[in-house]
């Protein structure tokens, strides 16, 4: 080649060379400028906040659940391990403490080789700092020039950031902004999800998983590819090693454990209490929708980072799952044997009905398919993943009608557990599976609650003047109405036995139902209806006979809350969820304040402790007797059980001195009742959960304050007013004289015969006499 084309050809260079010098200049120029976008100016870097998630905690602040958008919750440079910051620098930034948020060598490195000689193996060029700043703000596109524009962005505000901020507080912001496996964002929810602990926690195995997962979350995700997770952790291992973070030793130790998980799930239909934690996001979101910041603006639940402690106790929580899923899954293959072929949740009309209120069957509708065609539609099997208690994994061939039948035929059901004293709910579960059945039968489902409505009435009775050895007879009797109605027993045997007469314990802990209609027609429905709204029912009491047996409908909290009374000095606490809600810097936005003290009692103690003793009855000698026998247990204990008619619903309210549980089961299908009262009645289908629970409650030692629990004993007036016996016949002047009628009007109040001015005249001369 001549001096002069060597001459040309280093003109033609240098003028190429600076032209592309002047059009990379113009171009990060023009970044700078903001023509493709505005960068974050110093401000905006000083008040870097991003969304994160509000934690759900419980009584003793473990975590049970949170809500996000991002699955998001911060930690301080003090809580991160030094493992995991040296895990960290050796695998994406071993020169992080040496630049100034762009590493110049790196970036030389990637344009040589990987540009110029196509070797990949050579790496990226970001640092910590720039891949903060991709966290923070993301990337745009910009069409052909989005790589370029987003590099200089990054590369831009990696240096404005490390002249705001030490390099501790930028890798306490990359930690809290990258992006994990599962959709979680920062290390603290992910070693929260997946190893079930704090950052502070982690161990150099845990730590190196983590930090290993940065290069791929989805392919490096532990819960779906363990091995490869596995080796994606002992090459960071390796790279602490040559960086000389730790030792070769300490690698192969850690490189001979198998990667363990403790993963933990934090969507609403997963995880621990996933009907609490949707309750309580309900009220937590009206809560804060009424507090505003100093800016004005109010406060988000799912961006603000917010910790809401509740009342929940999480090992109860545990325990009432657990009881729930042992009882119902036996439950449920009796109620399934006890119909045999007579299934009616396979009867046409039921289904068909359930059918037509399908989506999927209203859209077939509207496209002007005949019934035959859209069940033709709806008749194709798929693969598809149903609920059932054998919690199988694997999917099935089902069709639409077969699920919607699989569905018909489960039973649910409800359980809470109070606090008495101050109405804090200690467990609760709302359905057999949240995914399946969003219907929370805690709050929002309402039944007759049959029986377990007696001891208003009775307290009502006792309220009014009623002496508690007051005896009536079982003979039924027709009151008149709009349609007659004569009330019935449960047991044949005792409707034959009309010359028996019932004192007011025996008939209560046997659940007498002839008596109880009486006992409110004595009383009077408007006196009865009075007593339950002082006692907290809020529900509409129908002013029929049929009330004394539970035919009104209401929830089972509302029914809980009801009896905390008979241990809480006559005052029925309301229920509450949340103790208190703070912003992200710990400062308290809302807390609860009880008005406990202020309530007047809705009867005297003297009712109170008659009343309890009665429940006692029920669970010592009564309907509840099972709860001694069969399940062998010694608390002290008062309850009732509660069956409504064609055994459609099973009830149970256990009251402890310091914990009150209720439980409901059912079929959320009115027309699909138990076949028969043996399995539907509340002694067997609703009392089995509370026992359970309460097994595993006195097996716990920290719970021996609820478990060793002793009731006061009554006053010596209530014993001496209950000493009688249970049961007597009737006399010959009541059988002449006091025959009760056999049809009379519903409130009509009985003319007194001879026997009952006998009667009063024996009392005044034994009055005399004492």
């Amino acid at each position: 080649m001549g001096v002069n084309n060597k001459k040309r050809f280093l003109k033609i260079f240098l003028k190429t060379t600076a032209l592309l010098l002047l059009a990379v200049t113009g171009f990060c120029v023009s970044v700078y400028a903001g023509l493709w976008g505005k960068l974050p100016d110093v401000n905006d870097l000083k008040e870097l906040k991003q969304a994160q998630a509000s934690l759900v905690l419980d009584e003793n602040d473990e975590l049970i659940g949170k809500y996000f958008v991002f699955d998001r919750q911060s930690v301080k440079y003090k809580e991160l391990p030094q493992n995991l910051i040296d895990a960290l620098i050796a695998t994406e930034d071993v020169r992080f403490y040496e630049h100034s948020g762009v590493d110049m060598r790196s970036l030389g490195r990637v344009f040589f080789k990987t540009i110029l000689l196509s070797d990949e193996s050579s790496g990226g060029g970001s640092t910590i700092t720039t891949q903060l700043v991709k966290n923070l703000y993301g990337r745009k596109n910009h069409g052909v020039f989005s790589m370029p524009v987003n590099k200089v962005k990054e590369a831009i505000t990696a240096r404005r950031i490390e002249r705001i901020f030490p390099k501790e507080d930028i890798i306490t912001l990359y930690f809290n902004t990258v992006p994990f496996s599962d959709n979680t964002f920062g290390i603290e929810s992910a070693s929260q999800k997946f190893f079930d602990c704090s950052t502070s926690e982690l161990s150099l195995s845990q730590a190196a998983t983590l930090v290993g997962t940065l290069k791929a979350s989805h392919s490096y995700n532990p819960r779906l590819y363990p091995e490869r997770s596995q080796f994606r952790r002992d090459v960071v291992l390796q790279q602490m090693v040559k960086y000389n973070f730790i030792t070769e030793d300490e690698a192969n130790k850690v490189k001979g454990e198998k990667l363990e998980l403790a993963y933990q799930y934090f969507d609403s239909n997963e995880g621990l209490a996933p009907y609490f934690r949707e309750q309580v996001r309900r009220e937590a979101g009206v809560l804060v929708s009424k507090i505003k910041k100093e800016d004005g603006s109010v406060y988000d639940l799912y961006k603000d980072g917010l910790r809401i402690y509740t009342t929940l106790n999480a090992r109860m929580q545990e325990y009432a799952e657990d009881s729930m899923e042992e009882h119902m899954a036996k439950l449920q293959q009796q109620f399934e044997q006890a119909y045999g072929k007579r299934k009616p949740w396979k009867n046409k009309q039921i289904v068909s009905e359930a059918v037509s209120k399908l989506p999927e069957y209203q859209r077939l509708k509207q496209k002007g398919l005949k019934q035959d065609a859209i069940y033709d539609s709806l008749s194709i099997k798929k693969k598809m993943k149903v609920f059932d208690w054998k919690k199988e994994d694997e999917l099935r061939d089902m069709s639409t009608l077969d699920s919607i039948s699989h569905y018909l035929k489960l039973l649910n059901t409800g359980f809470v557990a109070l606090d008495p004293h101050s109405g804090a709910v200690k467990a609760y579960v709302g359905g057999i599976d949240f995914q399946s059945y969003k219907y929370d039968h805690v709050f929002q489902s309402k039944r007759q609650v049959g029986s377990t409505f007696k001891p208003f009435v009775y307290t009502a009775a006792l309220e009014n003047g009623m002496e508690p050895c007051t005896y009536f007879s079982l003979k039924a009797i027709t009151y008149e109405g709009e349609e007659d109605w004569t009330p019935e027993n449960a047991s044949k045997n005792e409707d034959e036995d009309i010359t028996v007469k019932y004192a007011l314990k025996k008939a209560l802990s046997n659940s007498i139902n002839t008596i109880a209609v009486k006992v409110m027609d004595e009383t009077g429905v408007e006196a009865v209806i009075s007593q339950a709204r002082k006692m907290g029912i809020e529900t509409d009491l129908p002013q029929v006979p049929s009330l004394a047996l539970g035919t009104a409908e209401m929830s089972l909290m509302e029914l809980a809350s009801a009896y905390t009374g008979f241990v809480n000095k006559g005052v029925s606490v309301k229920p509450y969820l949340i103790e208190r809600v703070e912003d992200r810097e710990g400062n308290i936005l809302w807390e609860y304040k009880p008005k406990i003290e202020s309530m007047e009692p809705a009867y005297s103690d003297q009712t109170r402790e008659s009343i309890l003793e009665m429940l006692k009855a029920t669970v010592n000698e009564g309907t509840a007797i099972r709860i001694r026998n069969r399940y062998g247990l010694k608390n002290d204990m008062a309850g009732k059980t509660g069956t409504t008619q064609n055994n459609k619903d099973g009830w149970f309210v256990a009251v402890t001195p310091d914990l009150v549980m209720a439980s409901w089961v059912g079929n959320d299908d009115h027309r699909i009742g138990f076949s028969n009262t043996a399995i539907g009645q509340g002694a067997n289908s609703a009392l089995p959960t509370v026992a359970l629970f309460l097994k595993r409650i006195n097996a716990d030692t920290d719970f021996q304050s609820i478990s060793n629990a002793r009731f006061d004993r009554p006053s010596d007036e209530v014993i001496a007013a209950l000493d009688c016996e249970p049961l007597r016949e009737e006399t010959f002047f009541e059988r002449i004289f006091d025959k009760e009628v056999s049809k009379k009007k519903f409130g009509e109040k009985k003319k007194k015969g001879i026997f009952s001015f006998l009667k009063k005249k024996n009392k005044e001369e034994e009055e005399k006499e004492n």
